[in-house]
């Protein structure tokens, strides 16, 4: 038996390049070995977006359409909504009395993001305990595998928490803990170059952006702002369009002679950045044609069959806790 995987994403907007780099690559590898499941964590997106709920569910579809057109199949791969499992809902009640305040608070991740939405005390309960939730994403699917970034590396620690806590205390050992799946990619910086990209920040180019946004965004990208003039030697190093090359030019050679000329002197920002727009164009032209020749309702179709398949899974896990807990169903 195939072991089961989880991944997502909240759907607040399309996909991105930083996506792309990271952690959709990993899932279009790891769907013809594992039995993967994503989530498109329309849940948890309201926990921050609550107050404009159209901006997440207009968004369904789209992100879904993001997935399909950069490789993932329905046929490896199941993709769940994750608000149409309503055992999530019960089973994040269930590890909400194993976990205390104390923990939620000095988790980094939240820290850093409550940080970054500018919440001070007016802290939402959803968005602070949305580390529960994703505990009860990952445990309801029987995930033992979790891609993520490092940043999302104390989420699978705190799940591991949960996880014994919740054996200890009931006296079983339904619950399986998982492991992280890091990609081999650093995350990728924003075209501000000031933060990573995030479709949040306004800095990142999406997978379905036309061409003439793709060129515009390009052309906004931060290099060196002492790279007055193309005779001028400039720095590599913190200048975004090089990042951008590095992750996504074909031609790694090409670049390191880039670079070299670069910071020699002689080469203009104009010239790299027309250089990364051809690269990126070619990279993001069939992604996005193959987007718009999908059907919306071929879509759904696919969302209503996979989160019916996962709906089933999430029965047998719930059933299994409810036992260990002592629930009785009448």
């Amino acid at each position: 038996m195939k072991k089961k995987i989880l991944t997502g994403d909240r759907p607040t907007g399309k996909l991105h390049l930083g996506h792309y780099i990271g952690s959709l690559q990993n899932r279009i590898k790891l769907q013809s070995t594992y039995d993967q499941y994503i989530l498109v964590a329309d849940l948890q997106a309201l926990t921050d977006h609550f107050d404009h709920p159209e901006k997440v569910t207009q968004n369904i579809i789209e992100v879904t359409k993001d997935y399909l057109s950069i490789g993932i199949d329905p046929d490896q791969t199941t993709i769940v909504v994750q608000s149409q499992i309503p055992e999530i809902a019960e089973l994040t009640v269930y590890y909400l009395n194993l976990v205390t305040l104390g923990q939620l608070n000095r988790n980094p991740t939240v820290k850093y993001e409550i940080q970054q939405k500018g919440y001070s005390k007016s802290i939402p309960a959803g968005f602070f305990c949305y580390p529960v939730s994703q505990a009860a994403d990952i445990t309801l699917f029987q995930a033992e595998l979790v891609p993520v970034g490092d940043d999302q590396l104390p989420m699978i620690e705190q799940t591991n928490e949960i996880v014994r806590r919740f054996n200890k205390i009931y006296h079983t050992n339904i619950l399986k803990e998982c492991k992280a799946v890091l990609s081999k990619t650093s995350r990728l910086v924003g075209i501000d170059g000031k933060s990573k990209s995030s479709k949040s920040l306004g800095n990142a180019i999406a997978l379905s952006d036309p061409p003439d946004v793709i060129k515009k965004k390009v052309f906004q990208m931060y290099t060196d702002p002492d790279h007055i003039k193309a005779s001028d030697p400039g720095r590599v190093e913190g200048n975004v369009v090089f990042t951008y090359l590095d992750a996504f030019h074909s031609d790694q050679e090409a670049v390191a002679d880039l670079k070299a000329h670069y910071r020699r002197g002689g080469l203009g920002d104009v010239v790299i950045k027309n250089i990364l727009n051809d690269s990126l164009q070619r990279l993001l032209g069939p992604i996005r044609a193959k987007r718009d020749s999908l059907d919306t309702n071929m879509v759904k179709e696919i969302l209503h069959y996979g989160t019916a398949k996962a709906a089933q899974l999430a029965k047998a896990t719930i059933e299994m806790v409810r036992e260990a807990i002592g629930i009785q169903s009448f």
